[in-house]
């Protein structure tokens, strides 16, 4: 692998204080609206759904530019990064692999993760691409932004449907990351497990993708033997799928596993 992209939420970033500003913001107990994010993964529904299960008709995006007028808008500091993060990311550059975050999240969101300074070389959120995962356009600029083709890219993520399935059909490498909600809930579905050429429980577990036992500090390893199933091997072939099979290997995936970040 050349490039490794992440994602942001529950890949990099703890959604705790997310869902506990949203919490406050509505006036109901924490774990109550916890509760009812569980039961919109658990469905394969979009997690904002227990907003609206909430408070029904309610306009997301209004609600949160109504937060940051009110001065109580998203916040991000060292304390909601999993503490992996640092290592794992670290680890990679050392190791002679370029780093990139991209994933769903507000400008303001690309700001707050800038201001971190992570050891990446590319730090963005989907609003300042103006698109979202699972788009496949989103996809077309994680590979622009990865300068390294598509077969030495590796996209991790913990989301099937936003992460997994779409960075595949671009001809992304993948890795099922076994973290929040919807990487715990989904993490042994037929599909994550069919598609995802490596799984893991920890971002530290990607440098010895990279770096194989024994290796010295500036290896870089291609032949790493990933942990998916039978069809991980089509997966990462890449462009022998014709685009109609493609399509409807995404369609059936997709009515098991609804957009959802």
């Amino acid at each position: 692998m050349e490039t490794i992209v992440l994602g942001i939420g529950e890949t990099l970033v703890r959604d705790d204080r997310r869902w506990s500003s949203w919490a406050d913001w509505l006036g109901v107990p924490p774990h109550t609206l916890s509760a009812l994010v569980g039961a919109a993964v658990a469905q394969g529904h979009d997690a904002t759904d227990a907003l609206r299960t909430l408070r029904p008709g309610m306009d997301v995006e209004a609600a949160y530019r109504a937060r940051s007028a009110a001065g109580r808008g998203e916040h991000l500091d060292e304390s909601d990064l999993y503490q992996d993060v640092r290592p794992a990311l670290g680890e990679l550059r050392a190791a002679g692999v370029r780093v990139v975050v991209a994933g769903n999240g507000s400008a303001r969101a690309g700001e707050l993760l800038r201001a971190l300074d992570l050891p990446a070389d590319l730090v963005v959120a989907s609003a300042e691409w103006g698109v979202r995962k699972p788009d496949p356009e989103f996809f077309a600029r994680v590979a622009e932004a990865a300068e390294a083709p598509p077969a030495a890219t590796l996209y991790v993520g913990d989301h099937p449907a936003d992460d997994l399935f779409p960075a595949a059909a671009a001809g992304l490498r993948t890795a099922h990351l076994r973290r929040g909600p919807y990487g715990h809930w989904w993490a042994d579905h037929p599909d994550v497990v069919e598609t995802a050429e490596f799984r893991i429980d920890a971002l530290t577990e990607l440098v010895a993708l990279v770096r194989p036992p024994g290796a010295g500090a500036g290896a870089i390893g291609t032949d790493a033997e990933g942990t998916g199933g039978e069809g991980s091997g089509e997966e990462e072939a890449g462009g022998e799928e014709t685009d109609a099979a493609g399509a409807a290997r995404e369609g059936a995936r997709r009515g098991a596993l609804r957009s959802v970040r």
